[in-house]
């Protein structure tokens, strides 16, 4: 078995067109058919603010399934310690063997997860952009703002979050890195009605946003709610919105934003990413529509960048 340290991977894997695609495959064959995921197994640790999944799936001719294991201790940076971590094991698709562990500290988890919201984003945001909003001032907070520069153009992001000290951080390091002028935004709301293109990366159990806050072209990227009671968004959010997709319909209304809303939507509907990316439902069709996408993480992402990983590594 080969074992992959993170430095590797990220020498041979980033948030790139070429990365983009095998997710939308992904995402395409969820839907398609003839794929094996099991749902999340979900551990939680609340004495230490913690919590991990297992996610995995075996997608029809890929050389490997992976095994993926991904933790979340949001009082590790207090400790100096990322918040966010994680490993996946590479399995044989035709004996079942170990064929590769790559130790990727969560990085792969980052750049899938990024790459989904990018994905949504380009199919229900409105094409003509000159700014985005994040709520949230974590990793994701950052990537998901380089992933959008894949698929549409903008200049400024407008980012809320609940510690100053942890905005201006945020500002400073992303301002220094892309060509992008960060403002700091003194609530969510005005995240929200500042915005057409919204994503919020938070662990929160209360909404962040308010129905009441949205407005005609605005586009909502759900990444926070992977778990029971995790919850970023007003349920009230669903019966105004216009279009609805979200990743894994039965998982989103388990651990996703939609777990919350089962009064308000049913599983018909919610349209899967995938089925919009193979042409068989529409994304945003008016501009002035409101669209939401509950994003919760799917083990076809994982062994999708557990593939491409292995293949630009051993290209």
């Amino acid at each position: 078995m080969d074992i992959y340290q993170e430095e590797t991977i990220r020498q041979h894997v980033s948030l790139s067109k070429e990365a983009l695609t095998q997710i939308e495959n992904a995402f395409r064959r969820l839907h398609k058919g003839g794929v094996s995921q099991p749902p999340v197994i979900h551990v939680n640790i609340p004495e230490h603010n913690g919590e991990a999944d297992i996610k995995t799936a075996y997608i029809p001719g890929f050389d490997t399934f992976a095994i993926k294991v991904s933790a979340g201790f949001f009082d590790n940076p207090k400790k100096g310690l990322p918040s966010l971590g994680g490993l996946m094991l590479a399995m044989d698709s035709e004996t079942g063997t170990p064929r590769a562990l790559l130790q990727d500290n969560g990085y792969l988890t980052d750049v899938r997860t990024a790459l989904a919201g990018a994905i949504a984003a380009d199919q229900l945001a409105v094409k003509d952009i000159s700014s985005v909003g994040v709520i949230g001032t974590g990793l994701q907070a950052r990537l998901q703002v380089e992933a959008l520069q894949l698929v549409r153009a903008f200049h400024e992001v407008h980012v809320y979050g609940r510690t100053a000290e942890n905005v201006k951080k945020y500002q400073q390091e992303m301002e220094e890195k892309y060509d992008l002028t960060v403002r700091l935004a003194e609530s969510a709301e005005e995240v929200v009605r500042g915005n057409d293109l919204v994503v919020t990366t938070t662990p929160a159990e209360e909404p962040l946003i308010k129905a009441e806050w949205l407005h005609d072209g605005l586009h909502i990227t759900a990444m926070g709610s992977d778990a029971e009671k995790k919850q970023e968004l007003d349920p009230g959010i669903f019966s105004k919105a216009d279009v609805v997709i979200g990743d894994v319909t039965s998982q989103v209304f388990s651990i996703g934003e939609l777990q919350h809303a089962k009064n308000i939507m049913k599983e018909e509907d919610v349209t899967e990413i995938g089925k919009i990316l193979s042409g068989e439902a529409p994304g945003r069709t008016k501009d002035q529509q409101v669209t939401v996408a509950d994003l919760t993480g799917t083990g076809v992402q994982d062994t999708a960048i557990a593939n491409y990983a292995l293949a630009q590594i051993n290209d």
